[in-house]
């Protein structure tokens, strides 16, 4: 290796910073070749996917049933959609399915309490990566939708990390496939801009941003409950981060940017931070909406509701910036509530002790997974009745 580089600012700051010295083992940092290694995937795409785009015009059925039924259970299917689930259901070698049921278990056992990482950090950390969110302020979905989008969003995390759900023909299964065909139509749409600068931006939805998503949502997302009182065995947060490469095997990262262990994870989140976390103004205009969407959950509810707005854009502010740090939280123009914050680290402080009690009492672990299973399925039917979800993205789509 050559000279390691000097940390990013996410690591210099607030709960990353915590991490450097807690969680993580050995140097983390990387060399200049290595920066230039991962630069070069932000010029990649999703070939086995974007050909699809035009295809899916006129073979939309014949995808459906072969996502739900097999390629095999098509008859004559196209060149490109027979190429593409042949190699989807390939299944790697390395894929666990007791490993994958694992992890599950182990986000399932947060319930409720896991959207909170995953829309104050995964989610608003993701805008401090500005490159990424181009095509997310090209669509106007995520600046004016931020409340749909931000339900989509948890809705297709729960999807994805409910056990049983990766198997061929479920729901996660289902799920992160779909999610990469809206990809491709993304690219599609932003290529076809004139506007589009290749050179500021990278391609639209590359590997780079795609990895960079897998990380927040697995790595990030496991850090951050932790932050917040959670406990994981060593091995269950190797079984999460299992999960997460195998869905970002069905997303199309390449191999090559699929963590195989904590480790590689932290290198690779740590990479990402030095090249990717440079924010700019989209970044703040996508954290306000965030906010904004926070703040909507006191509509229409007079007095009372003015409140809960308040408490609530307090609350999820104070977790962002909390674990964002000072720097990156005054950028994105985030509320800086001492009261706020000094409620979340008690709440954090009540979380570990009863963790702790957990991990010794017999059947306890057991009875949390399906305590956090069926709040996580009662979220589902409350936001599929208020938003009218679609399972199949097809808006998104139609959009893009």
């Amino acid at each position: 290796m050559g000279e390691r580089l000097p940390d990013p600012e996410l690591f210099r700051q607030g709960g990353f910073r915590v991490a450097s010295r807690l969680f993580i083992d050995g140097d983390i940092r990387g060399d200049e070749r290595q920066v230039a290694r991962l630069r070069q995937f932000a010029q990649r795409e999703d070939p086995a996917a974007d050909v699809l785009v035009p295809l899916l015009r006129t073979s939309r059925p014949e995808f459906e049933q072969a996502l739900r039924q097999g390629i095999d259970s098509v008859e004559s299917p196209p060149e490109e959609l027979e190429a593409f689930f042949r190699n989807v259901e390939a299944t790697p070698y390395w894929v666990d399915p007791d490993r994958l049921d694992s992890g599950a278990r182990a986000i399932t056992r947060a319930g409720l309490l896991g959207l909170f990482p995953l829309g104050d950090v995964s989610l608003m950390g993701g805008y401090l990566a500005s490159r990424a969110t181009k095509s997310l302020v090209g669509t106007g979905e995520i600046e004016y939708k931020a409340a749909r989008r931000l339900v989509e969003t948890a809705t297709w995390w729960i999807h994805v990390t409910t056990p049983g759900a990766l198997v061929p023909g479920g729901r996660g299964y289902e799920s992160a496939l779909r999610v990469r065909i809206v990809h491709a139509h993304v690219r599609a749409a932003m290529n076809r801009r004139k506007d589009w600068d290749y050179a500021a931006w990278d391609r639209p939805v590359n590997q780079v941003q795609t990895a960079g998503t897998l990380l927040l949502f697995s790595l990030v997302y496991v850090f951050g409950t932790q932050l917040l009182g959670l406990r994981y065995s060593a091995r269950e947060r190797a079984d999460i981060l299992h999960l997460w490469r195998y869905v970002g095997w069905l997303m199309g990262v390449d191999e090559e940017l699929l963590p195989a262990g904590e480790d590689d994870a932290w290198r690779l989140l740590w990479l990402l931070a030095t090249t990717e976390f440079i924010p700019d103004d989209d970044s703040k205009r996508l954290a306000a909406a965030l906010m904004k969407a926070h703040a909507g959950v006191g509509d229409g509810r007079g007095a009372l509701g003015k409140v809960l707005a308040h408490v609530s854009v307090a609350g999820h502010g104070a977790i962002s910036r909390l674990l964002l740090g000072k720097t990156n939280a005054d950028f994105l123009e985030l509320p800086d509530d001492p009261i706020a914050q000094a409620a979340v680290v008690a709440a954090a402080g009540v979380n570990f002790a009863a963790e702790t009690v957990r991990r010794v009492v017999p059947g306890a672990t057991a009875l949390q997974e399906l305590i956090g299973a069926a709040g996580r399925r009662h979220y589902l039917r409350q936001v599929t009745k208020v938003f009218g979800l679609d399972p199949t993205y097809g808006r998104h789509m139609k959009a893009a």
